[in-house]
């Protein structure tokens, strides 16, 4: 079993974002395999995905803050400026962090830690909408 889905994503302000539910219900109205799966690849560069811890939101800002020290704006070697001061910090975060993720699949549903949870990690301060492709594969068997 093979299942493809494309799904856009509402925009967010910079930061680090949990969408697990968002996924899980973008694939709400098929079968799930038993065992199998789950592709994430997000269609942009200067946003990324992630997995980390979902339960306390302090590391979401540490996130932030760690990623807005290691890559700052404004480094006076950036040639790649003119769509903001913003915009090659956000590519490289995309590039350190990547573009895709996967996560196995067992009895129907994600097989995540107990505290883990699929970030939207948004680069940008006007990332505006994205779009994810959601590759579902497995069997019943």
């Amino acid at each position: 079993m093979w299942i493809q889905k494309e799904i856009r994503l509402k925009p967010r302000q910079r930061g680090f974002h949990l969408i697990t539910h968002e996924i899980e219900n973008a694939l709400s109205d098929i079968r799930w395999p038993a065992v199998g799966l789950l592709h994430l690849f997000i269609k942009h560069t200067s946003a990324s995905l992630t997995i980390n811890e979902n339960a306390d939101p302090t590391v979401r800002g540490d996130f932030e803050r760690f990623f807005n020290h290691a890559v700052p704006e404004n480094a006076p070697f950036y040639q790649h400026t003119y769509e903001g001061s913003d915009d090659m910090p956000a590519h490289l975060k995309s590039s350190l962090l990547g573009a895709e993720l996967t996560v196995p699949v067992s009895g129907r549903h994600l097989n995540l830690g107990t505290w883990q949870g699929i970030y939207l990690c948004e680069h940008r301060d006007h990332g505006g909408s994205r779009t994810l492709v959601l590759t579902l594969q497995g069997s019943d068997d």
